[in-house]
């Protein structure tokens, strides 16, 4: 009999900290956007992007020109130098929708570089509010249909900003 109520007792146990567990959650997006140097890096993506978009607006402007000049000569040209002005033209556009993809790359790359660093400080403080509160999982509520069970959760969004120091 002792036995048995030594396996009970063991087994209700190993079971208590599975009853214990923590679950917590923060809108990661609205803390990214709290952090002050998130404006300064949204700042300077600005100026980068608008510097590129520049550029691919000089060559719109360039390639609208030269349209309307071919269109002016069309008429007194030889039917294969129309054909040769045309494909000019098309690959000029070509060239325009090749630096768009560039430019979306390039700004891609420039706002992994500026927020990739608070991105990772912000996860630095996840963890460390994490494991200093016993919490066993924490949900981002900003991504659409991450938590669809949210009631036992604890939003650490205060203790996060604190470890940051805002």
């Amino acid at each position: 009999m002792r036995y048995l109520f030594f396996a009970l007792f063991l087994s209700l146990s190993a079971l208590a900290p599975l009853t214990a567990q923590k679950y917590g959650h923060l809108n990661f997006a609205n803390l990214l956007s709290e952090m002050p140097r998130t404006q300064a890096a949204d700042s300077t993506l600005r100026t980068y992007n608008q510097g590129l978009v520049s550029k691919g607006e000089e060559m719109v402007a360039n390639l609208r020109q030269r349209v309307q000049e071919v269109q002016a000569q069309v008429e007194d040209l030889p039917p294969v130098r129309v054909e040769e002005l045309r494909a000019e033209l098309a690959a000029q556009r070509d060239e325009i929708a090749a630096y768009e993809q560039q430019i979306q790359r390039d700004t891609e790359l420039k706002r992994q570089e500026l927020l990739g660093p608070l991105i990772q400080e912000i996860r630095d403080a996840i963890d460390a509010v994490a494991e200093e509160n016993d919490y066993v999982m924490i949900f981002d509520t900003s991504q659409f249909n991450t938590v669809l069970f949210a009631e036992a959760s604890d939003d650490i969004m205060d203790l996060v900003k604190a470890k940051l120091g805002l």
